[in-house]
């Protein structure tokens, strides 16, 4: 089947989050059987929650969000948007399954494992590409509105947030969940379908 033929996903990340993790790696799945091409954005934890009232160890937590986001805008700035969704597996990895720091060294190691230039690290520590950042995260966000996190998807003119789900569903059950998130997603004045959450993510 041709590139072409594949219908694209867009798909807004942010690299701390473990459920955009998991969503993440349910649309590669779902890619393996469907016709989709997913193409991915950053968006930000940080500059979502900059403005409201959250706890004092969730902001701590979201002063370290800035770096792996900046990254990521440096490197899509110099290579070119192709590159995010390589660089996003390399970090996620080393994030959610490894449980490493977002620090300068595991910053340069996922970069040179998606074959980008490690110095791109020092954006971490860098405001240059806050601007981009933020245009970046806007163009996500806008589609959903600001009642909701990461990750924000479309496809075909349908955004939605999520979905939120663990463990990351495989083969027919991934295709399932996007038949039906889809079908939902479709729905004109269709909002939301909620449940408390009862598990913590689990990444296998």
């Amino acid at each position: 089947m041709s590139e072409s033929a594949r219908t694209p996903v867009d798909f807004w990340f942010d690299p701390l989050c473990p459920w955009a993790w998991i969503t993440s790696r349910w649309v590669l799945e779902v890619a393996k059987h469907r016709p989709i091409e997913p193409r991915w954005h950053v968006m930000s934890l940080s500059v979502l929650n900059e403005d409201k009232d959250i706890p004092d160890d969730y902001r701590r937590m979201l002063k370290d969000a800035w770096g792996p986001v900046r990254v990521c805008i440096a490197a899509e700035q110099k290579y070119g948007g192709e590159v995010l969704g390589r660089l996003y597996t390399e970090l996620g990895t080393r994030r959610h399954h490894d449980r490493r720091k977002f620090d300068r060294e595991m910053l340069e190691e996922a970069l040179a494992a998606a074959g980008l230039d490690p110095a791109l690290a020092a954006a971490a520590e860098s405001t240059e590409y806050d601007e981009a950042l933020r245009a970046s995260h806007k163009d996500g966000i806008d589609r959903v509105g600001q009642e909701v996190g990461t990750p924000v998807i479309e496809v075909e003119g349908s955004a939605f947030f999520g979905p939120v789900v663990t463990p990351i569903p495989r083969g027919e059950d991934a295709v399932r969940l996007w038949d039906g998130v889809r079908l939902a997603a479709s729905v004109d004045g269709f909002f939301e379908l909620k449940r408390t959450r009862t598990r913590d993510p689990i990444f296998d």
